[in-house]
Order: structure tokens, then C-alpha cells, then sequence
């Protein structure tokens, strides 16, 4: 066996377990894949094989073709969840403290520095974001909401700083962890609460109140995976409990 391969797998795994990638949405191409994970695309495409061959991708050929998410995980990705999440964990922490303070100084620009076109754009993308249905479409337009807010900073080095930070949390970013189905109806909740108060501190010019909201916004992540880790370790004792 591939270690590298194995340890491709169990993120793959991961990320379709938390919701990185909801059923239906589509991996990124393998050259993005190796880049984000530090591997060969090669080991890419050999992980992607495995999860083809358990029924969790399918890969269509041609035009607008690629590797597609296509169901919910069970036990296997469940275990690979757990041993990714607790090898990851202190690491996955810092992360996204370190991202939420960028999130802060991203809105706080935004709020300084909108145009009143930027203001339009925001509206729109949270009225997309409000009447989306939940898990893949609201997704989406969770991603093109924060991607309208960045470009209201018009600061693009700082964003891409942030997208580059938010890769080493998530291999789906710029999307979001999503959860699991459970968690997606309360989260999405809670997201359009911040949603709507962000962006309307952003119209009001209101920097350091939008600033501080954003940085609390930019932990639902972390909240998201420590839910599945809780989960993961609770299932891990009943199981050897029965052993």
C-alpha cells in the first residue's frame, strides 16, 4: 500500500464526510488537488480511482467532465475522519484563528472601503444566499457572498492571502465546510444571521462592528469539524466497547 495515497484518501474521505464536497458538487482538477495536499498528481489520480471504486466519486469525460461527489460516506470514511481530524487538529486550530483574524481585517476594509456598486453587488449575493435551498446551492452562494465581500475590500493581495490560508483548512476552499446533514440546518441558519448583519455593517460604513462579527462568522468551520470529531471519537469507543 501507498502510504501517500492512503493519507490522500483518508483527506478525500474527510472532506466529503464535513461537507467540504456536498453529493453532487465536483472535486478540483488533480493538478490543484496535488498542489494543496503537496503530492504528485499522479498519487492524486490513484486516490480518486480508490474513491471511484467505492461508488463515492464518479468521473465523466469531455467538456465540463472532472471527478463528482456522489453520495454520503459510511463507517470507512467515518474512521478516516477521525484519524485525519486528530492528526490535524492543533494544526486545523490555528488555521482558522489565523483565518478569522484575516476575515476581520478583509471585512473591516470592505466596510471602509465599498463603492456604492460594491454595496449592489453585496445585496444581490445575499438575496441569492437567502433564497438558495440548503446544502450544494446555498453553498454556492455562501462562496460567491465571501467573494463579493473580498472584492468590496479591494485589497486582492490581502484576499488571496486569506484564499491561500483557507486551502490548508479546507482542500473545497474557496467553499466552506458545510456539515453534516444534521448540523446544515441550524448552521445555514446562523450563517444568514451573520450574513445579513455583515453585510449591512458593511453598508453603514461600520468597520470595527463588522470586523468583530466576521472573525465570530469565520469560526462556524471549526465548530462544524469539532462537531464530526466529537462524533467520530464517541463512535470509535462504542466500537471498541462492543470489541
Amino acid at each position: 500500500m501507498d502510504s501517500k495515497v492512503d493519507a490522500v484518501v483518508d483527506r478525500l474521505l474527510t472532506a466529503i464526510d464535513v461537507g467540504e464536497y456536498l453529493p453532487g458538487s465536483k472535486l478540483p482538477a488533480e493538478r490543484d488537488l496535488a498542489a494543496v495536499l503537496g503530492v504528485s498528481r499522479s498519487t492524486v489520480r490513484e486516490a480518486i480511482g480508490r474513491l471511484a471504486e467505492e461508488g463515492l466519486v464518479s468521473t465523466r469525460r469531455g467538456r465540463g467532465g472532472g471527478s463528482f461527489v456522489t453520495g454520503r460516506t459510511g463507517r470507512a470514511a467515518h474512521e478516516a475522519t477521525g484519524r485525519t481530524l486528530d492528526h490535524r487538529w492543533h494544526e486545523i486550530v490555528e488555521l482558522v484563528d489565523t483565518a478569522s483574524r484575516l476575515q476581520e481585517t478583509v471585512v473591516r476594509a470592505a466596510a471602509e472601503r465599498r463603492t456604492s456598486a460594491d454595496v449592489v453587488e453585496l445585496e444581490e449575493r445575499l438575496e441569492q444566499f437567502r433564497r438558495a435551498d440548503t446544502g450544494m446551492p446555498r453553498q454556492e452562494a455562501d462562496r460567491a457572498l465571501h467573494a463579493a465581500i473580498c472584492d468590496a475590500a479591494h485589497l486582492p493581495r490581502l484576499s488571496e492571502l486569506l484564499a491561500r490560508l483557507e486551502s490548508r483548512i479546507s482542500t473545497g476552499a474557496p467553499q466552506h465546510v458545510w456539515g453534516e446533514p444534521e448540523d446544515q440546518p441550524e448552521m445555514e441558519a446562523r450563517a444568514l444571521s451573520d450574513h445579513e448583519q455583515i453585510v449591512a455593517l458593511i453598508r453603514s460604513g461600520r468597520a470595527e462592528q463588522a470586523g468583530v462579527l466576521a472573525r465570530r462568522h469565520a469560526l462556524i468551520d471549526l465548530d462544524l469539524l469539532a462537531q464530526a470529531r466529537r462524533r467520530r471519537r464517541a463512535a470509535s469507543r462504542q466500537g471498541n466497547g462492543r470489541a
